[in-house]
C-alpha cells in the first residue's frame, strides 16, 4: 500500500484506528451483520451502508442501520452483542503495516501520533494493547470525550489539543468519509487509507 501524503510542514498526525491502523473493518462488518440480523435484520448488511459509516461512533451506527432497514431496535443491547461478537474476532486482526510503519517512524522522531478513533474506549484500548500499539500513541480520544464524534471535527481538535499541536499543523490518516469530512471540518490535511482493500489483500 502506497500512502499519499500531501505536501506541508506537519507537526503532528492523527490516526483512526479501524481500518486504518488495524485491518479490522472486515470483523467489524461481520459483526455488525450478526448483531443487527440479531436484532431482526432479514437479509445480509450491505456493504456499501456499513463502509459509508465508518468512524460513526458505535451507538450511532446502530440507529442509523436500524433507521435504514425500518427496525426497532434496542440500542444498547445491540451495542454491546456487536462489541462481544467482534471480540471473538480480535484473532483475525492485522495491522495496516505501511500506516503503523509511518507512525513509528513519526514518533521515533519525536513527531506527536495520536489515535482518534469512533469505537468504544475499552474496545480501542484492547485493540491498541492486542496489536502491540499501546506504547506507540500515549493520545487516544474516542467518542466518550466529546459531544459529537465524526463526521464532528471535535475528535481531532482534541486530539491535536492533547498533542499540544495547532490543527493546521496536523495531517490525519483515515479510511471512512465520515473521518475525512471531520478532518476537513477541523482545518486539518488527511490522507485516505483504503480500508476496503486492506480487507481482500
Amino acid at each position: 500500500m502506497k500512502l499519499d501524503i500531501p505536501a506541508g510542514d506537519f507537526a503532528g498526525y492523527i490516526f483512526d484506528l479501524d481500518g486504518t491502523l488495524v485491518d479490522t473493518m472486515p470483523l467489524h462488518y461481520r459483526a455488525w451483520n450478526r448483531a443487527m440480523q440479531r436484532a431482526g435484520l432479514k437479509e445480509e448488511l450491505s456493504e456499501d451502508l456499513f463502509y459509508s459509516l465508518g468512524g460513526v461512533p458505535t451507538r450511532q451506527v446502530a440507529q442509523l442501520l436500524a433507521k435504514h432497514y425500518g427496525l426497532q431496535i434496542d440500542v444498547e443491547k445491540v451495542f454491546h452483542e456487536k462489541e462481544a461478537l467482534f471480540l471473538e474476532l480480535r484473532a483475525e486482526m492485522k495491522l495496516i503495516e505501511a500506516v503503523v510503519a509511518f507512525a513509528r517512524k513519526a514518533a521515533a522522531g519525536h513527531t506527536p501520533v495520536s489515535v482518534a478513533s469512533g469505537g468504544p474506549r475499552e474496545i480501542v484500548r484492547h485493540t491498541l494493547e492486542l496489536m502491540g500499539l499501546k506504547e506507540l500513541f500515549p493520545v487516544v480520544v474516542t467518542p466518550e470525550d466529546v459531544v459529537h464524534g465524526k463526521p464532528a471535527p471535535d475528535m481531532f481538535l482534541l486530539a491535536a489539543k492533547k498533542m499540544g499541536v495547532a490543527p493546521e499543523k496536523c495531517l490525519v490518516f483515515e479510511d471512512a468519509e465520515p473521518g475525512i469530512q471531520a478532518a476537513e471540518a477541523a482545518g486539518m490535511k488527511w490522507v485516505r487509507v483504503e480500508s476496503r482493500k486492506a480487507g481482500r489483500r
